[in-house]
């Protein structure tokens, strides 16, 4: 609450700094805004722009400082004894839930500020009065855990105080530089667009860095699984089965397999109705069926994925054991449960329906329309038009976005998690249950294992395999598009 209050008072400094530049440009050019250098918007946005950059500058390394100042100096309040119990990040984590406990008792009014301040264990039961807030303690809140729990709380009120005066003085300083230095032959709009220039090579910058800061992350700790595990034995090895006890036996090619699996099936769903249902909008709908009907067409884009796997689970796995199941409508006993293959890889190419149809529809009607009218003008029919003409022109981009819908489907996490079982197996039988290698990332992340065992690590060689194979579909595919972009832009 402090801190949104904080903000939308920067937000007025802006707002007046955005008037003043405005109004004082006007007044230098004697009211004739032929006078001016810049349009009179430069010069507001010059006064917003020096009030905001620098004060958002200032609050986001406070923010960033602070805590990190608040947990040293409060750390050094805990016994090398209570430390030496557990570790020293449980209980600074204790500290800050009594921290925490204590402020939200203060707000329910169950204590005084000078009471929270005062308190101590002899003269009453500090989780019996936490808990009264709902706050629950598991730990014993010992004298010096409630010490440093005050000590926590002066600390963070007495840097929000100073956060506020040094984030609103620095307001203030860019509104007074702003007005000082506008008038009419002010460059505002040179300033203006440096800035926004600026702004967009910070983003860019730091969408890249991100990018770099994941691969080498996942390369790091790849190097770190293989100097504990073999190679080999993780490229070519048949088996997964990881043991924490040791013995674990982490060959990736069952994972790989099912996910090669899944991704097939998805895509034999996903890629005959999405491009039969673009070469229907695009070619034989009418303007108000096009309308409606795309639009709802890519509505399952913004399904969440977790919804799509609670639906292989919940209904299109019990389906398919009802057909080919033991007692099913076939009798064919092919399937003993509804997580399987099928399951996952029929659920997922409806998923990827629109990815397919949105972008092969954009494909389509790039094809020039004087290929249309020439196929036409020969005598062709609007069918053999779209056969003969229409299509291989478009086969290319096709292509792309087929490769492209693939990577979104290796990728996929909860489908597979909920629909395609736990079992790791190398088998044909689509009505089997498998798992992939997103769904192994998730399951070897999760838990009480030691990260630094072979067990842990191999989630990032998981990871770095996976981001392999998906770059390199991507790539295929971006060169594919591309290619076909440069031949009918």
């Amino acid at each position: 609450m402090a801190l949104s209050f904080l903000l939308l008072t920067i937000l007025v400094v802006a707002g007046l700094a955005y008037v003043l530049a405005k109004s004082k440009a006007f007044k230098s050019a004697g009211g004739d805004i032929r006078l001016l250098h810049s349009l009179p918007g430069y010069y507001g946005w010059n006064g917003a722009l020096t009030v905001l950059l620098p004060t958002f500058l200032a609050l986001l390394l406070w923010l960033a400082i602070q805590p990190v100042v608040v947990d040293h100096t409060v750390s050094g309040m805990i016994s090398a004894e209570s430390a030496a119990e557990s570790t020293l990040g449980l209980v600074m984590s204790d500290v800050r839930r009594i921290a925490d406990g204590l402020d939200l008792a203060v707000q329910s009014g169950v204590l005084t500020a000078q009471d929270a301040s005062r308190l101590n264990t002899g003269s009453s039961d500090i989780r019996e009065t936490l808990g009264a807030v709902g706050v629950a303690l598991g730990a014993e809140v010992t004298a010096e855990k409630l010490e440093a729990a005050q000590t926590y709380r002066s600390a963070t009120a007495t840097g929000f105080w100073m956060r506020t005066v040094l984030v609103l003085l620095v307001a203030l300083g860019g509104l007074a530089v702003s007005y000082r230095r506008t008038d009419k032959d002010f460059r505002a709009r040179n300033f203006v667009e440096q800035v926004v220039k600026g702004i967009l090579v910070f983003a860019a910058l730091l969408a890249i860095l991100t990018t770099v800061g994941i691969i080498f992350s996942l390369i790091f700790n790849t190097v770190e699984f293989f100097s504990l595990y073999p190679a080999e034995d993780f490229f070519f090895g048949l088996v997964w089965s990881p043991s924490f006890g040791g013995g674990s036996e982490l060959g990736i090619l069952p994972l790989i397999w099912a996910t090669l699996y899944i991704s097939l099936i998805a895509l034999a769903v996903a890629v005959p109705v999405g491009l039969f249902a673009a070469i229907y909008l695009s070619e034989y709908a009418s303007p108000t069926v096009r309308a409606v009907a795309k639009p709802l067409l890519e509505v399952l884009a913004g399904i969440p994925t977790i919804v799509y796997g609670l639906f292989a689970l919940l209904t299109v796995g019990p389906l398919l054991v009802d057909i080919f199941g033991n007692d099913g409508a076939l009798g064919v006993g092919w399937m003993q449960g509804g997580t399987a293959v099928m399951t996952a890889g029929l659920v997922m190419g409806i998923m990827l329906i629109p990815f397919v149809s949105s972008l092969s529809d954009d494909i389509i009607n790039a094809v020039p329309q004087a290929m249309r009218d020439g196929s036409l003008g020969l005598g062709a029919t609007h069918s053999e038009t779209v056969k003969q003409v229409i299509m291989p022109a478009a086969l290319p981009g096709i292509v792309g976005a087929i490769l492209l819908a693939a990577s979104r489907a290796i990728g996929e996490t909860m489908i597979v998690v909920l629909g395609a079982g736990a079992a790791a197996r190398l088998s044909m039988n689509p009505f089997d249950a498998m798992t992939t290698v997103t769904a192994k990332i998730v399951s070897q992340l999760t838990g009480d294992a030691d990260f630094a065992s072979p067990e842990a690590l191999v989630a990032f060689a998981l990871g770095m395999t996976l981001f392999v194979i998906t770059l390199g579909l991507n790539i295929f595919a971006l060169y594919i598009v591309r290619k076909y972009r440069e031949q009918y832009d």
